[in-house]
């Protein structure tokens, strides 16, 4: 018997990070997990403790502004254990985006993880286009930081505000 993606119920997966701040990478493995699942909620981590440059609302509202067309994606924050928020939101599936294989072990050990955690929920990888593979949002504030051009790496309301979080003095 063959198994066809299209006969496979994928109805609703979770995309969950911190979206600190939301990059094209970010949307290119959105986009990606829509093109698969019925529904897709994109799950901003409050994560106080891992020291977010904006607050989530402040993510919230980027990354809302970035999906508007994509009509059955929400977009809403969580804290506390993802397996859980996912159990909640009745979801199939978690979506998580691999760059590089540097990042393979990390999402590896997690996934396993939550399968112990709750077996019935599925992990699924999706590899952004090759042009996004080097984009983090840890770099893209980090080249913002020292008033470097990042407008080929986030959206442009992402853009401004990363460039009103880093002001820069003027020069000469």
């Amino acid at each position: 018997m063959s198994l066809s993606l299209h006969s496979v119920a994928l109805r609703h997966c979770i995309y969950p990070g911190t979206f600190d701040p939301i990059t094209y990478g970010h949307i290119d493995v959105l986009s990606r997990a829509a093109r698969l699942f019925d529904r897709v909620t994109v799950a901003i981590a409050e994560s106080a403790g891992k020291g977010p440059l904006f607050t989530a609302a402040e993510r919230l509202e980027m990354v809302r502004l970035n999906v508007a067309e994509l009509g059955h994606v929400q977009v809403t924050t969580f804290s506390g254990l993802l397996v859980e928020f996912c159990m909640e939101q009745k979801a199939d599936a978690i979506i998580r985006g691999l760059r590089a294989l540097s990042d393979f072990e990390f999402e590896f050990n997690m996934a396993l993880m939550n399968r112990h955690l709750e077996p019935k929920l599925e992990t699924l990888f999706v590899m952004p286009n090759e042009q996004f593979s080097y984009t983090s949002s840890s770099l893209v504030k980090q080249v913002a930081k020292y008033g470097g051009d990042v407008q080929h790496f986030v959206p442009p309301n992402v853009a401004t505000a990363l460039k009103a979080a880093f002001p820069q003095p003027p020069r000469g």
